[in-house]
């Protein structure tokens, strides 16, 4: 049990500081906004751990994640609550993916892959569409005084979607892609 425990911290340690590094490295995070939103596969890692460990894996990563960006300095902050919108709440949202994780592990090892992908595609959409919104309201309510003479409403949800939609699709083709070449990504220790 205690080795169980052990390794479910050093994965989640392991892939928090890859998700980071996949979103720092220039080549491989497309910035999109000055003020922060990138197109990147940072998420992908948080969604491995979602999706092997569940959602306690999830949320845990997810969580750090949010909060590495704040402590390394990349994190856009001007406001406390809109920095919790922005960054712990925002990626601990991530981690909702592992709502799914038993469905998907279930249909895989029955070989459905066609089932597998649906769960990974709810999974996924649903934890980024999670992810929208907080940074959408984070938009809407911290951004309104910045931002003259536009509909906050709208320019909130165009500058959060412009990134988020394109890296929804992005996650869950790469990470479906991932799970159906190496099915064993999904399995945990006894």
């Amino acid at each position: 049990m205690q080795s169980k425990r052990t390794l479910f911290l050093i994965e989640v340690a392991i892939f928090t500081a890859f998700a980071l590094a996949l979103d720092i490295i220039p080549f491989l995070s497309f910035k999109i906004w000055a003020q922060g939103g990138s197109i990147s596969f940072a998420m992908i890692p948080i969604f491995i751990v979602a999706f092997r460990w569940g959602m306690k894996g999830g949320l845990l990563a997810g969580f750090l994640y949010g909060m590495l960006q704040i402590m390394i300095g990349v994190a856009w902050i001007i406001h406390p609550a809109q920095a919790l919108l922005d960054y712990p709440i925002a990626f601990t949202a991530l981690g909702l993916a592992g709502l799914f994780a038993p469905q998907a592990k279930r249909s895989l090892s029955f070989g459905k892959t066609q089932t597998f992908v649906t769960w990974v595609l709810a999974g996924v959409s649903v934890a980024i569409i999670l992810r929208f919104i907080s940074h959408y309201l984070a938009g809407v309510i911290f951004f309104s005084s910045t931002i003259d003479g536009l509909n906050i409403w709208m320019y909130s949800f165009v500058y959060n979607g412009s990134y988020l939609f394109p890296s929804l699709l992005i996650n869950v083709l790469v990470v479906s892609f991932l799970f159906n070449k190496r099915p064993s990504l999904l399995k945990t220790a006894p």
